[in-house]
């Protein structure tokens, strides 16, 4: 199988949680890292089990030492406000999913490249 594309979510309201599992069953993407400072960890693993319109998610949704840990694999939880401050580039992002409905702009957006991601 050819490697997966490595992407990071900013925001984890309804459209990042539907992004992430949309993701996460695409054998083509991995989820490495979600950025969301208004959600605390454990609010952000059950609203992603628990999902009122999709459904209960089909597998296992964990928190560890600070991050959520979805079908054993570990993704990077973050909680900067500033999108430059997100350590994309450390997490493995390759391309981020901006989905807080904030930095909708090219220019805004260019902050996530700041911190690491490529796109």
């Amino acid at each position: 199988m050819p490697e997966q594309v490595a992407i990071g979510i900013n925001g984890f309201g309804r459209i990042g949680r539907l992004v992430c599992r949309a993701a996460i069953e695409n054998p083509k993407t991995k989820v490495v890292a979600i950025n969301d400072p208004f959600m605390d960890l454990e609010y952000m693993a059950y609203l992603f089990k628990y999902d009122s319109t999709h459904g209960k998610f089909d597998g296992s949704v964990e928190t560890k030492d600070g991050n959520l840990v979805v079908n054993g694999e570990v993704v990077h939880v973050f909680a900067a406000r500033n999108p430059s401050e997100i350590p994309w580039g450390k997490a493995g992002a390759t391309y981020v999913c901006e989905s807080t409905g904030v930095f909708t702009t090219t220019e805004k957006a260019k902050a996530h490249i700041e911190g690491g991601c490529k796109k």
